[in-house]
């Protein structure tokens, strides 16, 4: 199926198809139990590689309000978020020598998941989320929050009330932005002429090494290299000076960065050398690119025989949690209730709905000691040792784990 759409970067009209995962519904929009018989809309979920720049990204159906406007993901529900965010907050506060007089603005800051231990340090803070129901949560716990979409209109109305950033961050929010360059300029004009910037997004280079198919979904508009994400920064007039691997959401990088024209930061070579591993890697190659396809494929049909044999045999299977990504792997794969009972999640804000597309149902975590299935599937993968940490209990009965990324995996 060829492109609809221009690439959100460059504008190139010249996009190759990297992987088609046909027809899908909003990862994210859960359905209400008493909405069991009403229907769902569906798109084209085909993730495209522009020939130019390189930027993987998928074809925009519906808008950000639309998507965002009222949120299911709360990321205080995640006590490994917690920590990773805690950790960072006591980094940039070294790193960055914030205090008292600075300011951080977090975009996308959800729940106040990580503002709240920068407050804790003494630094004025400010949280924009567009999600108003998740927006309340955080100001609720002390984090003041505008609920705004960020671009360069929120930017510009920031800095007239004398609120630029010292430090500006945003975790895994850089996929959610359709209009990228205006996301992107904007950041350069909240940040102050010597302030620092962070930004984290899952790795590409993990998401195509690693067979992460899952973790393409609509509100997922782009999918970032470091090649690439260095070209739009700089296009912008923001350098990158500094890159770190992260092992969140199955690899993801923090970037780095500060006005062109800035020195407060020393480059450091951790960039040099993460853009050669993505060229060893062969994602300056679009043959690369052409090639992910048959790996998703082939995962496919090894999910699905895994799950027909443990049918065959009798055997219980349901899922544990009920993350975007699940919604991609299980509606790509077709399975149902055919093959999950049910899954559970521990966020009461998705407890008694049904996923999007095959409406299995989410219970309680409770609900595993009840039925004592023989085969647990880990759908949000990233959160395995924490998810197998908490429920060592399945073993008393001889429950097994399943893990689906980057192959099928049981686990004792």
């Amino acid at each position: 199926m060829k492109q609809q759409f221009t690439c959100r970067f460059c504008k190139s009209d010249v996009l190759d198809s990297v992987v088609n995962l046909g027809m899908t519904p909003l990862a994210n929009s859960y359905i209400p139990l008493s909405c069991f018989a009403s229907s769902e809309r569906f798109y084209p979920l085909q993730a495209f590689v522009c020939r130019d720049c390189l930027l993987v990204q998928v074809e925009e159906f519906e808008s950000p309000d639309q998507i965002f406007g009222d949120y299911a993901y709360f990321s205080s529900y995640s006590q490994t978020w917690l920590e990773h965010s805690k950790r960072y907050c006591a980094m940039a506060f070294e790193r960055f020598h914030l205090g008292s007089k600075s300011l951080a603005v977090e975009i996308a800051s959800n729940d106040g998941y990580l503002l709240q231990y920068l407050k804790s340090m003494g630094v004025p803070v400010l949280g924009i989320e567009p999600a108003a129901n998740v927006a309340k949560v955080a100001e609720e716990k002390g984090i003041p929050t505008l609920v705004k979409f960020f671009g360069t209109a929120t930017a510009k109305e920031l800095v007239r009330k004398g609120r630029s950033a010292d430090l500006l961050l945003g975790n895994n929010v850089l996929a959610h932005v359709p209009d990228l360059n205006d996301f992107v300029q904007g950041l350069k004009i909240l940040l102050k002429p010597e302030g620092s910037l962070t930004m984290e997004f899952p790795h590409l280079y993990q998401a195509l090494t690693q067979n992460q198919f899952d973790t393409i979904y609509h509100e997922h508009f782009s999918y970032f290299s470091l090649n690439t994400v260095e070209k739009i920064f700089n296009h912008h007039g923001l350098e990158l000076f500094d890159v770190q691997e992260l092992p969140t959401h199955g690899g993801s990088l923090r970037i780095f960065a500060q006005h062109s024209q800035s020195s407060v930061n020393e480059k450091r070579n951790s960039v040099a050398a993460i853009k050669e591993k993505e060229k060893s890697a062969g994602l300056l190659s679009l043959a690369t690119y052409k090639e992910f396809e048959s790996r998703v494929q082939e995962t496919k049909r090894k999910l699905l025989s895994f799950l027909i044999k443990a049918k065959q045999d009798g055997k219980s299977v349901v899922g544990y949690g009920a993350p975007a990504k699940g919604n991609t792997l299980l509606n790509y794969c077709g399975i149902g209730r055919d093959f999950l009972d049910y899954t559970v999640d521990i966020s009461p804000h998705k407890q008694g709905s049904l996923l999007p597309g095959t409406r299995i149902p989410i219970m309680h975590p409770d609900k595993i000691k009840e039925t004592k299935p023989d085969f647990i599937f880990i759908l949000p993968w990233n959160f395995k040792d924490e998810i197998i940490g908490k429920s060592e209990f399945v073993r008393e009965w001889g429950g097994k784990f399943v893990v689906p990324i980057p192959q099928v995996q049981i686990i004792d």
